[in-house]
Parts: C-alpha cells; sequence; structure tokens
C-alpha cells in the first residue's frame, strides 16, 4: 500500500516537504481511512515562513490598494469557480455533508468579496482647519505579519474570515489550519496564488500546540487571530498579549433558543431540528438548549418526533441530515456525557448513543440526542457538548429565560421566536450576548457587520471581519500639517495649543 501524501509547507511562494519526522494522520471520519499526513513544522520552517512573510511585507504594503482589490476580486473568481470542488475535500475530510459544506465554502467567498471593497474600508479621515492654517487627517496603515489559527469545524470560512482581509489591508499572512483537516486550506493557498498573490504574502504551516507557541513567541508577528475552545484561547490570548500581539480569540458557546407560546409552531419546529443537530453539532453557533416558555413546552413531543425523522449518513447520502462526528475521541467524549446526564437523573426522550449507519461501522456516528428535566449545574447542560444533542429546558416568562441566559459566562449567540415585537425588543436589549436572531436560529452576520462573540466567548477587542476586522489589521496614523506662504514670524508658542 502507498504511503499517504504528506501535506506540504507553503513557505515564500513555494509547496516544499517539511524535513520533520513528527506527523499526524488526516483520516476520514466515517471510514477511518488515512487521507494524508500533516506534518508538524520544524522550528526552522516556522523561522523560514514569518522571515518570507516579513521580507514580502516590504513591498506588499506598498502595491496600491486598488491592486490589491483586483486580487481579491481574482481570488472570489477562482473560489467561486471551484466552490463544488472545495466542498467534496471539506467532506471527505471533515464529513459534513455535501450541503453543508458548499455552505461553509459560500460563507467564506463573502469575506473575499467584501475585502475587494478594501478602499472604501480603509478610507481614513479629514478635517481642514483644525486650527489656522492647520488640517489634520488620519491614514488606516498595515501593521505586518499577522497570525492564523483556525479551528477544524469550519476549514474553509474561518480562514477566509482571516488572511483575504488582513492581506487586502496590506498586511502578510502566516495561516497555521488545524491538522484534523489541512486540505480544504492548502486547496484555499493554491487558488490564492493562483489569482495573482505574490511570494511571501501568504505562509501555511502545520502543527500543534509547540508551533503555535512559537509563532505567538516571535517578534515580528503583529497580530493574531484564533477560533476554538475556552481553555484553548485563554492560553493563547495570554501568550499573545504577553508577547505585545493584537489578539482576537473567538471562544467557545453555549447558546440559547427561547421560544414563546406565540410563535409560529411548524418554523420553529423546524429551525430548531436544523439548528441543533446540523453538522452533528459541531457548530459554535449551533443551538443546543431551547427554553421553552409556557404553553410552547406542549411543543416537547412535536421536536421530538421531528428529531426522530432525521439520522446521520457519509456526505455524499443526499438523505442524510448530517455527518460522523470529527474524531472517535469526540464521539466517545460526547457519549460519556450522555451516560452521565443519565446518572446525574436527566430525562432521555431520545438516545442516539448506539447509532450506526448501514455499510460504514468505523465511522463515528451519534444520533441525535434529547434531554428533559436538566438542573442548570448538569456538567451536560453547563458545558459545551458540541455534538447532536439537544437540551431542552422550562421557563415561566420570558423574564425568567433571559435571566437563565445571562447566568451563563458565553454569550457568543442566541435566538428569540416570537410573533410579538415588545417580547422581541425586550430580549434583544437586556440579553447579554454579542449575536442576536429574532426568528432567525443562527445569527451569524454578514461580512459587512462582524462576528461580536460577548463575555467568555471572545477574548480581544476588534472582532473578526467587517470594519472591525480592518481595525484590527490596521494601525491608525493622523497627520497635522501647516504650510507657510513666505516668512509668518509669530514668535514661539510655548503652549500645547495649536495656534
Amino acid at each position: 500500500m502507498a504511503s499517504p501524501r504528506r501535506v506540504p509547507l507553503l513557505i515564500d511562494g513555494q509547496w516544499v516537504r517539511s524535513e520533520s519526522d513528527r506527523c499526524t494522520p488526516v483520516i476520514d471520519p466515517a471510514t477511518q481511512e488515512v487521507l494524508s499526513e500533516v506534518p508538524q513544522a520544524t522550528e526552522a520552517e516556522l523561522a523560514r515562513a514569518v522571515a518570507s512573510a516579513q521580507a514580502a511585507f516590504q513591498t506588499w504594503k506598498e502595491v496600491p490598494v486598488p491592486q490589491r482589490a483586483r486580487l481579491m476580486l481574482n481570488y472570489q473568481h477562482l473560489l467561486k469557480q471551484h466552490h463544488d470542488e472545495l466542498a467534496e475535500i471539506i467532506s471527505r475530510e471533515l464529513g459534513k455533508t455535501f450541503e453543508d459544506a458548499k455552505g461553509d465554502v459560500w460563507r467564506g467567498i463573502e469575506v473575499v468579496e467584501h475585502a475587494a471593497n478594501i478602499a472604501g474600508l480603509l478610507m481614513g479621515e479629514t478635517v481642514e482647519n483644525v486650527a489656522s492654517g492647520i488640517d489634520t487627517c488620519s491614514w488606516h496603515q498595515p501593521l505586518g505579519v499577522c497570525l492564523g489559527i483556525t479551528p477544524f469545524n469550519f476549514p474553509a470560512m474561518i480562514p477566509l474570515w482571516m488572511f483575504p482581509l488582513a492581506i487586502a489591508c496590506g498586511n502578510t499572512f502566516v495561516l497555521k489550519p488545524s491538522e484534523r483537516d489541512p486540505l480544504t486550506p492548502t486547496r484555499l493557498a493554491e487558488l490564492f496564488i493562483e489569482a495573482g498573490a505574490p511570494a511571501g504574502v501568504l505562509q501555511v504551516v502545520h502543527g500543534g500546540a509547540a508551533q503555535v507557541d512559537y509563532l505567538l513567541e516571535h517578534p515580528d508577528i503583529r497580530a493574531g487571530s484564533f477560533v476554538g475552545s475556552v481553555a484553548v484561547g485563554k492560553h493563547i490570548y495570554r501568550k499573545g498579549t504577553e508577547h505585545l500581539k493584537r489578539m482576537q480569540c473567538m471562544t467557545g458557546a453555549n447558546n440559547h433558543m427561547v421560544v414563546m407560546p406565540d410563535a409560529n409552531r411548524g418554523q420553529v419546529v423546524n429551525k430548531l431540528v436544523g439548528s441543533a443537530f446540523g453538522a452533528a453539532g459541531q457548530r459554535c453557533m449551533a443551538i443546543p438548549n431551547v427554553i421553552l416558555v409556557g404553553a410552547a413546552q406542549e411543543w416537547i413531543p412535536e421536536i421530538v418526533e421531528a428529531t426522530r425523522n432525521i439520522r446521520p449518513g457519509v456526505w455524499s447520502d443526499a438523505g442524510a441530515a448530517y455527518g460522523p462526528l470529527t474524531t472517535p475521541v469526540a464521539r466517545d467524549r460526547v457519549r460519556e456525557m450522555i451516560a452521565q446526564a443519565k446518572a446525574d437523573g436527566a430525562t432521555c426522550l431520545l438516545d442516539g448513543s448506539d447509532c450506526q449507519v448501514e455499510g460504514y461501522p468505523d465511522g463515528n456516528w451519534l444520533g441525535p440526542t434529547i434531554f428533559t428535566d436538566l438542573e442548570p449545574e448538569m456538567p451536560f447542560y453547563c458545558e459545551e457538548v458540541f455534538g447532536p444533542v439537544l437540551c431542552i429546558l422550562k421557563a415561566d416568562s420570558l423574564e425568567e429565560a433571559i435571566t437563565l441566559i445571562n447566568r451563563d459566562f458565553r454569550g457568543n449567540g442566541t435566538s428569540l421566536f416570537t410573533a410579538s415585537g415588545a417580547a422581541a425588543r425586550k430580549f434583544q436589549h437586556e440579553i447579554q450576548v454579542g449575536q442576536v436572531g429574532i426568528n432567525v436560529p443562527i445569527p451569524v452576520p454578514l461580512p459587512f457587520f462582524s462576528f461580536t462573540g460577548w463575555r467568555g466567548s471572545f477574548h480581544g477587542d476588534l472582532h473578526a471581519y467587517g470594519k472591525q476586522a480592518v481595525r484590527f489589521y490596521t494601525e491608525t496614523k493622523t497627520v497635522i500639517s501647516r504650510w507657510f506662504e513666505g516668512d509668518i514670524p509669530s514668535g514661539p508658542n510655548m503652549s500645547i495649543n495649536l495656534r
């Protein structure tokens, strides 16, 4: 049997085979077939990547903004041409259904389209005659070398949240994608080079915690972006800021949907099932918790029945609702949490622990699982399960539901389903969560806004994509100027006032 292909590194515009003898297998989660091997880059390789990015920055920052925008226009055109190809790569290495994988690619393309508008996004401000004959203006200038550390669950969308905007702003970029599914980011980088990106503007390196720490400690890296778990995100944020990096870390979620009795019943059931179990629950914006208020609690049998009608399957199965979990370890962790919830006294209305998919006995399968009668301190409710599970909670009023959500230390996303404008306004005003959907189950903003998780779901000051990302990837320079006509003696100005 031939050895699996080793995923290359992209350094200085060239795809190179890593000299590392340490590799991690990339495994199809439906079959356990080894698709490739991803190397743990050596320190020398990481140093070369950063040095190349730093050298490329000296020329890339001088490239006119319209030319950078045209690169993004070329890139989004190629991404659209290869949309289905990218989706199939995602499906094979991550297990997502083909339709879900296509959505992953498309939401990334939208950010690249936004980056193509970089000239307008970089416009500064100016005021004439702030004092006698003195004008002031501000410019947004690039930082330098930026770093992106991306998770497994969106191998196209989240890298595309990061490097296109950073590079459009005039920076260069080092991407360290998840070692679980590196084939998609590799193809993204290949297409970026094909679009016309100069050598060194984008580097792609691979590895784990040691490689991330090296990059965060490197003095030539100015800013870092991360998406992943709370524990890892806290470490990365501390490490980056200790080394004087500008950091944005999106970390963990435990989202809730609140359902009022006046909501559209059919819409609620369909949207809830899709948002709770889509992508096997492996989304930071999934809805693992629903709070049914008052008479909406009567809908539980209908929710259970609708969920019973969905099933997991392989990516090429058009009837599958979602795919396998990413690893056997992830599957076993969720199974253990299901068993613990039962032992803690929660009521299991639907149990997918022993799910199997015909023809794929080695897949990381879990069927949809529903619990009710949970206590707020139970780990199954408190922790981010990251699997195809749903906790059904009950509340007597909207106020009680708001209190329950605000008590959670995370604040990534939440939704309210109602026909009442007054209830919607109260909810969106009082809830301490950064992204709120009103009759929308997964409120992920389009890229001309920003992805705005709050509290324990975010560490940093400026969020991903949108206007905030442009500010994150740039420094503001303020210029105060006066031009004299001839010799205008005025004597020394001994105060700080402009005159």
